[in-house]
């Protein structure tokens, strides 16, 4: 009987680690996520974070309570002139962190429900899709930052 029991229990560790193996497959990891602070009138802010994928992926989108709208933004430059608009996406090469900052990619909130105040944090969730087309959604806490260096960055009077 004890040749069986360990047997079994061979079975169910080995098992048990193949479970783990596939949970860790297909994930994306946000690293220093955080969302702009806001004034009382403000009606947008940005969300910024480092994004690093364990296979070639996409973010697809960002979604919040705190705002009506999201869009990821890029801002460009190209003959000395700065263009911010929307992408469809923002590509996530294997292994490569991407970083979600004022100055490239970002996370436009707009239509704010409120003030973000320093202190507090926003609920974000991310959607990524890996070559597959199998989607993760990955929820963040990120924590509202005192406003700093981009106080004229606001997207809200852009069409």
């Amino acid at each position: 009987m004890q040749p069986v029991l360990n047997h079994i229990k061979r079975a169910v560790i080995g098992l048990s680690l193949l479970g783990l193996s596939f949970q860790v497959s297909a994930q994306t990891q946000v690293d220093d996520a955080w969302v702009r602070a806001t004034v009382p009138t403000q009606s947008a802010s940005g969300a910024f974070m480092t994004l690093t994928a364990d296979s070639d992926s996409k973010l697809l989108s960002v979604a919040t309570p705190v705002a009506k709208d999201v869009q990821i933004h890029e801002m460009t430059m190209k003959n000395d002139v700065m263009s911010m608009g929307p992408v469809k996406f923002v590509e996530l090469p294997a292994g490569k962190a991407v970083k979600l900052d004022p100055n490239g990619y970002h996370v436009m909130l707009m239509g704010l429900t409120g003030q973000l105040k320093e202190g507090e944090s926003v609920p974000l969730t991310l959607t990524v899709e890996n070559a597959k087309g199998e989607k993760e959604t990955i929820e963040v806490k990120a924590p509202v930052r005192a406003l700093t260096n981009m106080e004229g960055h606001d997207h809200s009077k852009m069409h």
